[in-house]
């Protein structure tokens, strides 16, 4: 008998069909640096109220005007504004932008000075009543916005130790890609050299993206990183972040800081020694255009498996985060609903991608030896999926073959 009592009719609308499991947003761009936002100040605003808008505040930014309306022009010493223009070079978006330049508390006398910032503004911190500053503010976006930042830029601060450092922390933390320039004025051999022991740029991790040279705007230098987000973001919208930004046009830029050498199949090149030593660099040659040259982070060669490719370990960050948000909905659900559910899902999820040429294939299951009786009564359940993203054709090999043999063709003609 119903729990509850009715002399009548009544209808119960019922939804049937698997729920798509929604993937996160993956060209979203976390950018922590300096503005001049004492330049942009409205009239109408206090420096108090305007400050407590732009400082240490994450701000969701979408097109060109509301970056110049909260951050001002490319003005030098700042980093943000160039970094932006940069990024809108490709129509790419959104940027979540943290301002960390403080015009009230980084002065000389009583003028605001930029290089009064120091690498632990950009790091940032917790304070006593929990307010986060600098990089650290990741940690809050995505209970603000429903997504996090998955490219992280910090262009020029990223080449002190302590920032570099911390990028990486957090970039493995939230499942996100580090972008890290090689100091400036480097030639190939120091930039490789950079990447020794004891150096800057000596680390094996899945997460850092090296960048080197630095591009050219007219007869300015800017940091590659800022470009490379701009490419990574444009090429997630507009083929797939299973695409590697490699091969893909640098818009905007003009040159580099230094010719580099490239044949087609001369490994002793300078984009081929960059390339393997770890770095992604610029390709020019005739006819090109500008283009980003690499494929893979900076694990390689250290580590050699399929994930020192940048779209493979997005595209695995991409599922694992997809799957973890949807399958919250089985949290604390009978374990017989929640393996019929998770399995049934994920699958359809996984079916979606191969489709989409995300995947080349993948399968969820629940495998009985990993799920003693104990562990289910406890409420612990194990699924394990196997998923393999597509890697990026970065070596074509042909075989010529000279066959007299052909030469038999001739018998058959009149000549």
């Amino acid at each position: 008998m119903s729990a509850s009592f009715l002399h009548g009719i009544e209808t119960i609308v019922k939804t049937s069909g698997a729920v798509a499991i929604n993937t996160v947003k993956t060209a979203v761009i976390f950018l922590v640096g300096t503005a001049p936002v004492h330049e942009t100040k409205p009239a109408d605003t206090t420096d108090e109220e305007w400050y407590a808008q732009v400082v240490n505040q994450p701000l969701l930014i979408t097109k060109e005007e509301d970056a110049s309306k909260y951050f001002g022009e490319v003005t030098a010493g700042y980093t943000i504004p160039s970094a932006l223009a940069a990024i809108f070079d490709h129509g790419s978006g959104p940027v979540i932008v943290v301002n960390v330049f403080d015009p009230a508390t980084h002065l000389t006398d009583t003028t605001p000075d930029v290089t009064k910032v120091l690498a632990d503004d950009i790091i940032g911190e917790v304070d006593a009543g929990g307010n986060r500053s600098g990089l650290q503010i990741i940690k809050n976006l995505y209970a603000l916005y429903g997504f996090s930042g998955k490219i992280i830029l910090c262009p020029s601060y990223c080449e002190q130790a302590t920032v570099m450092a911390e990028m990486l922390s957090l970039a493995e933390l939230h499942r996100c890609m580090a972008l890290i320039d090689a100091q400036a004025g480097l030639s190939v051999t120091q930039a490789i050299t950079a990447r020794g022991t004891g150096n800057l740029l000596n680390t094996s991790s899945y997460r850092a993206i090296l960048c080197y040279p630095r591009a050219k705007i007219d007869n300015a230098l800017e940091p590659l990183s800022q470009r490379l987000a701009g490419v990574m973001a444009a090429t997630d919208n507009a083929l797939g972040y299973w695409y590697s930004p490699s091969n893909q046009t640098i818009q905007g830029i003009t040159g580099m800081e230094r010719p580099l050498s490239f044949g087609m199949s001369d490994e002793n090149s300078d984009l081929n020694l960059l390339n393997a030593a770890g770095f992604l660099s610029i390709y020019n040659n005739y006819g090109s255009g500008y283009k980003v040259w690499g494929n893979r982070s900076a694990a390689f060669p250290t580590q050699t498996d399929p994930k020192v490719f940048i779209p493979v370990i997005r595209t695995s960050d991409v599922i694992a985060e997809s799957i973890e948000y949807y399958v919250m909905k089985y949290l604390d659900k009978p374990i017989n609903i929640a393996i019929d559910g998770v399995i049934s899902d994920v699958n359809a999820f996984l079916r979606t991608l191969v489709g989409r040429g995300a995947l080349i294939d993948g399968k969820c299951y629940f495998d009985k030896a990993q799920n003693s009786a104990t562990e289910m009564a406890a409420g612990h359940l194990v699924f394990t999926y196997e998923m393999m993203p597509p890697t990026p054709a970065e070596r074509i090999t042909f075989n010529q073959v000279i066959n007299i043999d052909l030469l038999n063709s001739l018998l058959t003609t009149n000549i």
